[in-house]
Order: C-alpha cells, then sequence, then structure tokens
C-alpha cells in the first residue's frame, strides 16, 4: 500500500516536471533559457520517473539497472545541455534582451 503511494506520488512528480520542461522550451525566449529548462526539468522529471520504476520492481537485478541508468542520466543531460549552450554561445546566436537590468558595482 505505502509502495503503491509512492509510485504514484513519483509518478506524478516525474511527468509533473517534465511537463514543465517541455513548457519552458514552447515558452522560453532564446535558446540558453530553453537549454536551462531542457536540464534541470527533464532530468529532475526522468529520475522520478526511474524512481517509480524501482519501487514498483522491486531491488533485484531490475532495480540495479535502474540505478545505473539514472546515474548515466544525471551525466548525460546536463552535459549535453553545457554543450548546446557552448555551441549557441560560439555562433553568437541572439540572446534575449528585454531581460531585467543588472547593475555592476564599482
Amino acid at each position: 500500500m505505502l509502495v503503491n503511494i509512492g509510485v504514484i506520488v513519483s509518478l506524478l512528480l516525474g511527468l509533473l516536471l517534465l511537463f514543465c520542461g517541455n513548457l519552458g522550451i514552447i515558452r522560453f525566449p532564446d535558446v540558453f533559457c530553453r537549454a536551462h529548462a531542457l536540464t534541470k526539468a527533464m532530468t529532475l522529471g526522468i529520475i522520478f520517473l526511474l524512481v517509480a520504476t524501482i519501487l514498483y520492481l522491486g531491488w533485484d537485478r531490475t532495480g540495479i539497472k535502474v540505478l545505473v541508468i539514472i546515474a548515466f542520466q544525471f551525466t548525460t543531460i546536463p552535459l549535453s545541455g553545457h554543450i548546446l549552450g557552448l555551441i549557441a554561445y560560439e555562433k553568437n546566436l541572439p540572446r534575449w534582451k528585454h531581460g531585467p537590468v543588472i547593475q555592476h558595482r564599482k
């Protein structure tokens, strides 16, 4: 019973985060904001879905394989977002110009 509640909560959190990440890709104005939405929300959303898989299937061989997948996701998704941002910076893609004004101290 408690495991089923954990699975449901983890699935709902994962789906909510994936939805927010997809919404950020659609709504954000430039590639840097989109890469941020993609890496943060998608990483956590996929991790929550994989945790739900572990809770549902148990801690046998499948659970260990899912833990390896979680470790792989933690390394590859942020790295790909960083590479996308680096390529966009090197290509001088336009940035969002209507952001908050930051005053530097002298």
